[in-house]
């Protein structure tokens, strides 16, 4: 019989797993930030340079969903610490790139590395955690996920400035590299692991899932909700890096501190569901949110920050809520709709990407809100024709960081 964690062990782990989701997302929207200065670098348009948003959105969007399976034949730490070592390799790899296609192409395979970490890690948690505990390691990684998705963007513009943007990856590199030492002899091996029956079994699961059009219905808001963050995030740094604003790198990783608004938020879910409901509270989260990114078009910077804080904060609301949606109405296979679920998510994001890129191109900054109003208008319908009133008012911390 196990012995329970020491009173040093629990901090220990809890700082590996921080870790994990704190490593991943410093890689994976770390040029939103400098993606003007990159434009500049590569002679390419906004809609081009957006392209290394939508690779890496795409890899993980393909590998998301086979994960969890794989590290149930081959265990959790071994998959979490090997997968984060990669991460740091193409990194580096971004870092030396000599063409725009070589920075795209180094990006796409970031992107396949980091589901294994991420994904795993909530399994872990899952696994090895009695359920108060699993709780507060939850938080924790959601906590180091954020940090990580706003640090990645926040240095990584802060660097370019003083240093390159080279030099920017190399010290993401670095920092995914030390953290996966730390990982490496922080996180225990796992003791409660079952080898899973197999590949097929999972996939036979999976496909079942598509028979429920609640998840379905869940699938397809999580689509939306990376796409707008995408869309929003990734063509307003454009607009804010030209005239009359002029804002440097620096300054625009610095603007998404927004960011961090929307994850003190996130924590409140629960309770604005079961106060509220799980449609009528997305319904209005949703309704905030347009008027959130309608903001953006006005003059002043303040305002334009203002709704910023307004779309961070709906974005991340919306993401906790169809998480649990999705835990709550997968009869069996959690792991393999959360899975799918991941899926829809980066694959919104990629195409956010891309069409946001065609949008920057026909009509600049007002077209982009355009796409983004009419893609949360219809989160809405679906929110308000797909989902099934009267189910448990619950919510669960989020595998995933939204943006």
């Amino acid at each position: 019989m196990n012995s329970p964690p020491t009173a040093t062990k629990f901090p220990a782990r809890l700082l590996a797993v921080g870790l994990c989701g704190f490593c991943t997302f410093i890689n994976l929207y770390s040029p939103q930030a400098i993606l003007p200065l990159l434009s500049h670098e590569f002679g390419a348009g906004a809609a081009e340079i957006s392209t290394i948003m939508t690779a890496s959105s795409l890899a993980v969007a393909l590998t998301a969903p086979f994960t969890g399976t794989v590290a149930d034949v081959l265990g959790r730490k071994r998959v979490i610490v090997t997968a984060m070592f990669c991460l740091s390799a193409p990194t580096v790899m971004v870092a030396l790139a000599p063409t725009l296609n070589a920075l795209i192409f180094w990006r796409f395979v970031q992107g396949l590395v980091m589901p294994p970490v991420f994904a795993v890690t909530i399994a872990y948690i899952g696994d090895e955690w009695s359920p108060s505990e699993a709780a507060r390691a939850a938080g924790i990684y959601t906590s180091g996920a954020s940090l990580g998705g706003f640090a990645g963007r926040f240095f990584a513009g802060i660097l370019s400035d003083a240093f390159g943007w080279r030099q920017a990856f190399f010290a993401l590199a670095a920092a995914t590299f030390v953290g996966a030492i730390v990982v490496l002899f922080l996180l225990p091996r796992e003791k409660k692991f079952v080898r899973s029956e197999g590949l097929l079994a999972s996939g036979r699961q999976m496909l079942r899932h598509f028979r429920n059009s609640q998840l379905i219905a869940t699938f397809a808001v999580g689509f939306g909700v990376l796409f707008s963050f995408i869309a929003t995030f990734t063509y307003l740094s454009f607009r804010l890096a030209a005239p009359p604003y002029n804002l440097s790198a620096g300054y625009l990783g610095a603007i998404f501190v927004v960011y961090l608004v929307g994850s003190a938020l996130s924590p409140l879910a629960g309770w604005a569901v079961g106060r509220f409901g799980r449609r009528r509270f997305m319904i209005r989260v949703i309704a905030l949110w347009i008027t959130g990114i309608a903001l953006t078009l006005a003059g002043p910077l303040w305002i334009i920050i203002g709704g910023l804080v307004l779309c961070a904060g709906c974005g991340l609301l919306c993401q906790a809520v169809s998480t649990g949606y999705v835990t709550i109405t997968a009869q069996a296979g959690r792991s393999s709709a959360v899975g799918l679920y991941v899926t829809s998510f980066y694959l919104g994001g990629s195409f956010g990407a891309a069409l946001g890129g065609i949008a920057w191109t026909l009509g600049q900054w007002p077209a982009c809100v355009g796409m983004v109003i009419v893609m949360l208008a219809i989160m809405g319908a679906i929110v308000w024709f797909g989902w099934t009133p009267g189910l448990p008012r619950s919510t669960v911390p989020s595998p995933i960081e939204p943006a």
